[in-house]
């Protein structure tokens, strides 16, 4: 098993007013709860999450002539070959709980093998999907990129 940060740099949010939506935030999900949520007017979203990578039991897959991994943690969901991270979009009115209303899928699978013992993985996406509202759904390349995280480069 290894440790792999997942760092996630949101860009283009879509504001706090999206359709009939108000105070709209956006977050991590951590099992069924919303988590590092961001205001819709933020400049950016950075999100950090832990996954530990471990070695499929079955072989299943083939990643760079090998066993493709299976992706574990609290923010991981989905089934085995199919695990994937959400955004979470929700309405947060002051002094209220949060509503979600949409979210992204980030796949894990996605990560490019060579990218999988870098120990921080980049992906870069922008927030706001072609009708102005927050993004949602799959998010697949090429709408997501993945790189390693420069050695220099914080939270």
């Amino acid at each position: 098993m290894a440790l792999l940060t997942l760092r996630i740099l949101g860009h283009d949010l879509p504001g706090t007013d999206c359709g009939e939506f108000r105070h709209v935030h956006v977050g991590t999900q951590r099992g069924g709860e919303p988590d590092q949520l961001v205001s819709g007017d933020a400049a950016r979203a950075v999100f950090e999450i832990p996954v530990e990578t471990v070695p499929a039991r079955d072989g299943a897959g083939d990643r760079a002539g090998g066993a493709a991994p299976d992706f574990r943690g609290p923010y991981v969901q989905g089934r085995r070959g199919a695990r994937f991270v959400y955004l979470t979009w929700g309405e947060l009115p002051p002094a209220a709980a949060f509503g979600m209303f949409r979210r992204a899928k980030i796949f894990l699978a996605d990560v490019p093998g060579e990218l999988l013992g870098a120990g921080t993985v980049e992906t870069t996406l922008g927030l706001t999907d072609a009708a102005g509202m927050p993004l949602c759904a799959a998010v697949r390349p090429p709408a997501i990129t993945w790189t390693a995280a420069p050695a220099s480069r914080t939270a």
